[in-house]
């Protein structure tokens, strides 16, 4: 089967390269469109811990994944149609994502190995509330 629109749902890993190179794999034949998307850090619980001197951590977080992205779009050699910044649960940004972008396969990683981990890692949640087929590409450390 074809694709035309991949979603690829990246953390701030070396890993994500991995990832990235799957998706192209799969878009390259169909030239299909690429989509990023990845959750924002959550400063919160720096802030609370040294309220006064990290007002500006969100600010800084921001930036250092949207370097990330640029980075991963620029070593992708195929054209990244979106690079989305999402925060809170990535599960519903992604099918936000894909009702309003016309995506029809999600890619995303997993790295958990034991059986605990496993069971409660949000490749979970995506697969059960997604609309359209999902890869699940084991990666590496």
């Amino acid at each position: 089967m074809a694709y035309a629109h991949l979603l690829v749902a990246v953390a701030v890993t070396p890993e994500s390269q991995q990832l990235l190179a799957k998706a192209v794999d799969i878009a390259r034949p169909s030239n299909a469109r690429i989509t990023l998307i990845t959750l924002a850090a959550d400063p919160e619980l720096y802030n609370q811990l040294a309220a006064p001197m990290m007002e500006n951590v969100r600010d800084v977080l921001q930036e250092e994944t949207q370097q990330f992205l640029d980075e991963l779009v620029r070593n992708a050699n195929y054209p990244i149609e979106q690079a989305l910044i999402a925060s809170g649960e990535l599960s519903k940004h992604i099918l936000h994502t894909c009702r309003t972008k016309d995506v029809d396969l999600v890619v995303c990683g997993n790295h958990n190995q034991t059986f605990f981990s496993r069971a409660v890692c949000s490749a979970k949640s995506i697969v059960q509330s997604s609309e359209v087929d999902v890869l699940l590409v084991p990666l590496s450390a």
